[in-house]
């Protein structure tokens, strides 16, 4: 399971549970350390992961942080949890005052459904008011999860993240400015773009007629943004079904012609497919077509929806699947038996091509 596809699962887990999450620490341990072993890390491990961090603040000792996650002896990440259902606009001063005191470049504040992730880019050792990187757990985007995956374990590097987090946090804030001005513009900015196409002077009625015509612009146009990708989109895909069925009917009039011979081997590889997709769909619906150079497995008995190939004629053997691309990502195997070794692989084409249905 990829790291987007870990995200969703916890996404859907979280909004299946918080109703039952009666407090804070239940939050932790159903929402919070879940998410930390997705980004890697161990959460058992008191060295990597340390829970209760103690950051002394002036003359308040023993003060404690909920999580810190530690590389190479120094505290890289001070983690603030709170209640699911909590406001965290209420709960940044407390990770503020102890990253300050803290060699830590990262904060994360989270209720286990919004996550914060703060540094210092305005002011070295104070932590910006205003976190570089927000997301809800339930609508993450694309960006926000190339964003998160910076912070896995296994590729983490915070000079890395701090040359991007800059450019990332203006995005994130002008995104909500102009989000802010396309559902209710200011009169400001719709004087600037009055100013380009009235000649007279700027008076209030000017204003108010101009500010419904702005918003309307604004909606058009996203609409005709919307509807020229739509078109796009849809183009693409006409033309690569164009394609397909060329490649599919060249491929059937070599079955015609060639008197394609179906092995018990292929045969045998065929029911060791549907013997692990009974667990997900109907066996009627798997059926196979025998072709001159591979052995395909298909389901509903479309060639558009491949579950996948055997090649077992040649001197090797190879279980090969099919990528967005429709180019084929090929797995050796020595004998049928590993085929089972790709059943998390099969049950993915299947919620694929249901998907695309």
């Amino acid at each position: 399971m990829d790291f987007k596809d870990q995200l969703k699962q916890l996404a859907d887990r979280t909004l299946k549970l918080k109703d039952q999450i009666q407090t804070e620490e239940a939050t932790k341990n159903a929402f919070i350390m879940p998410f930390l072993q997705i980004l890697g890390y161990d959460v058992f491990n008191p060295l990597e992961v340390v829970p209760e961090f103690v950051s002394d603040i002036g003359l308040k000792k023993g003060e404690k942080i909920d999580y810190a996650i530690f590389k190479d002896g120094t505290p890289t990440i001070l983690i603030e949890c709170k209640h699911w259902n909590q406001n965290l606009n209420v709960h940044d001063g407390q990770l503020l005052r102890y990253f300050h005191v803290s060699k830590a470049k990262f904060g994360l504040l989270t209720n286990g459904i919004s996550y914060r992730f703060y540094s210092d880019l305005v002011e070295a050792n104070k932590m910006d008011e205003k976190p570089f990187l927000e997301f809800n757990i339930s609508d993450i985007k694309d960006n926000q999860v190339e964003e998160l995956k910076k912070f896995h374990k296994s590729i983490f590097d915070v000079e890395s993240i701090v040359n991007t987090a800059s450019e990332l946090k203006y995005t994130n804030e002008l995104k909500n400015i102009l989000q802010q001005e396309f559902a209710n513009p200011t009169p400001d900015f719709v004087k600037h773009f009055a100013k380009k196409v009235y000649p007279g002077v700027i008076t209030a009625k000017i204003l108010e007629q101009f500010t419904n015509l702005t918003r309307k612009s604004i909606s058009q146009h996203i609409s005709d943004l919307i509807t020229e990708r739509l078109k796009t989109a849809l183009n693409k895909e006409d033309q690569a079904a164009k394609e397909q069925e060329a490649i599919d009917q060249a491929e059937k009039q070599k079955v015609e012609t060639s008197k394609v011979e179906t092995t018990e081997e292929e045969l045998e590889g065929f029911m060791i497919v549907k013997t692990i997709l009974r667990q997900k769909i109907a066996a009627t619906r798997i059926s196979h077509r025998d072709a001159q150079s591979y052995f395909a497995i298909l389901l509903d008995d479309n060639n558009r929806k491949t579950i996948c190939r055997l090649y077992l004629n040649g001197s090797k053997k190879y279980f090969v699947t099919l990528d967005e691309a429709k180019k084929e990502v090929k797995n050796e195997i020595n004998t049928l038996d590993e085929i089972f070794n790709y059943s998390e692989t099969l049950f993915q084409v299947i919620d694929s091509l249901e998907k695309g249905k």
